[in-house]
């Protein structure tokens, strides 16, 4: 199988040749560090952990960077408003977006560097532009000059009046041309600042990436990946004063990852902005849905399409895995399930029963990682499974869960216990510790021979959605979704 994807660049699916079989190179844009990430990052952090489980159950040795914005504007300003050291404030968040990630199942890039730390290469750059004529100096402050470098807008393929409407030219700023764009600004009062052979400031936002993604991935590599809005300028300025510092081309693949878009009760849709105040941070959801339900509702749309976010779609995301995890319940009270392990089209081999299912999971996901069409693989094999379980068939069945898990964790799905998964509350539901609670006082009334308060204490929890099995070795329960 031949893994395509979708080139921003050429506007058009390629087949993936990687520059060097011995390692496929993914850079990342990552955050910036002054607030918590909302539903639109868990988005990019989430498509982009897949791609990277994907390749390399496909045998891409993949080397993942991915970056932390910590000195910027709004870094700045946050700081500010907040008494706080920036130093203090960003270490705090990059604390927060690991924690969140972590609930998200995305596993840490290979390397996770910050811009902070990474001052002298961006500067070695900055000087590599000055050299070639692509940079100059105005008023303490280090731009590139736009019209000096050909090809400036091909990723967007903005004409030159809508790059000008996108320009902007801020109170101080003295450029030579309303596009170019500053590499390092001069010291401000009151602003951190680091030494340079120009003088003492801090670097522009669009460096970093150049600098870091050189840095660890060489001076030209396979894919680079962001959100939609990075494309123009962040991207398009990346790729100018990269190419424009090494004399050749960067990047092979360019992903995007498409924007988020709020439903309202009346079905209208806008695009989710913090400046529109819309906007869900991911602890917020997290407080409501379990960290699987919200990769699930993620990955059910094909990553460059608009994601449409409303909270009953979240409940659907939610059933969808009741179901996943039922199947997989079904085969678990049979023996203990086996531990997982990715499924790879090799191993599939030598699983008849389920190639097709399978192959039909790999083709999508080759197909510019089409998570949504690979998801309907795994229901497909949840169906069979419960199948090959109704009629008996539990060796056939207990070899449905394998595959079910195998191919799932590609997708970062189906990796709890399913007796765990099903004690988790939805909102409204009775907590795990309410229903033990509850249990307890069952188990205390059938001691005392009180069998009204014990069925009454039942037939509670069956309306709550609860349903008790009892044993010699005592009572258990699970969800009945």
């Amino acid at each position: 199988m031949s893994l395509h994807l979708f080139n921003t660049m050429s506007r058009g699916k390629e087949l993936f040749t990687p520059r060097d079989p011995s390692q496929v190179g993914l850079y990342v844009c990552g955050v910036t560090v002054y607030d918590y990430c909302h539903i639109g990052h868990a988005r990019v952090m989430v498509v982009f952990d897949m791609v990277v489980r994907h390749m390399r159950a496909m045998g891409y040795p993949v080397r993942y960077v991915r970056n932390f914005t910590d000195i910027d504007d709004k870094i700045i300003r946050r700081a500010a408003e907040l008494g706080e050291d920036i130093g203090t404030l960003t270490g705090r968040f990059i604390d927060a977006f690991h924690q969140d990630m972590a609930a998200l199942g995305v596993t840490p890039a290979d390397v996770e560097p910050c811009a902070t730390a990474h001052l002298p290469e961006m500067q070695a750059m900055i000087q590599r532009l000055l050299d070639n004529g692509l940079a100059y100096e105005s008023a303490g402050d280090i731009y590139f000059a736009v019209d000096k470098l050909a090809g400036y807008g091909r990723l967007s393929g903005k004409e030159l009046e809508e790059q000008l409407a996108g320009a902007r030219v801020a109170v101080g700023e003295r450029k030579n041309n309303p596009l170019d764009f500053v590499l390092w600004k001069g010291a401000k009062p009151e602003e951190p600042q680091w030494s340079s052979p120009w003088g003492a400031g801090r670097p522009g936002w669009h460096i970093e990436c150049s600098a870091m993604s050189t840095r660890y991935l060489g001076e030209s590599f396979d894919i680079h990946g962001g959100g939609r809005d990075l494309i123009f300028p962040h991207h398009e300025n990346e790729i100018a004063q990269t190419e424009g510092a090494t004399g050749h081309p960067w990047v092979n693949y360019w992903m995007h990852v498409g924007f988020v878009n709020v439903v309202s009760e009346e079905g209208e849709r806008e695009k989710m902005s913090k400046s529109l105040g819309n906007f869900h941070t991911i602890r917020d959801l997290l407080e409501r849905y379990p960290g699987e339900v919200l990769r699930l509702f993620i990955l059910n749309s094909h990553y460059r399409t608009p994601l449409d976010f409303s909270w009953s779609l979240l409940d659907a995301a939610w059933a969808g895995l009741d179901r996943l995890y039922t199947a997989l319940g079904v085969v678990a009270e049979q023996g203990a399930l086996p531990e997982v392990q990715v499924i790879t089209p090799d191993t599939l081999a030598s699983m008849p029963l389920w190639q097709e299912e399978g192959s039909h999971f790999y083709r999508a996901m080759n197909d510019d990682f089409n998570s949504s069409q690979a998801m309907a693989s795994l229901f497909e094999i949840a169906r069979k499974i419960n199948r090959f379980a109704s009629e008996n068939q539990w060796s056939e069945a207990r070899e449905g869960a394998v595959v079910l898990r195998g191919l799932a964790a590609i997708l970062g799905l189906c990796t709890m216990a399913p007796q765990d998964w099903f004690q988790q509350a939805r909102p409204g539901e009775l907590s795990a510790g309410e229903i033990e609670g509850l249990i307890q006082a069952r188990t205390q009334a059938r001691k005392n021979r009180d069998f009204a308060e014990a069925d009454r204490i039942r037939n509670h929890l069956t309306e709550q959605g609860v349903t008790l099995l009892d044993s010699r070795e005592g009572t258990t329960w699970r969800r009945s979704r």
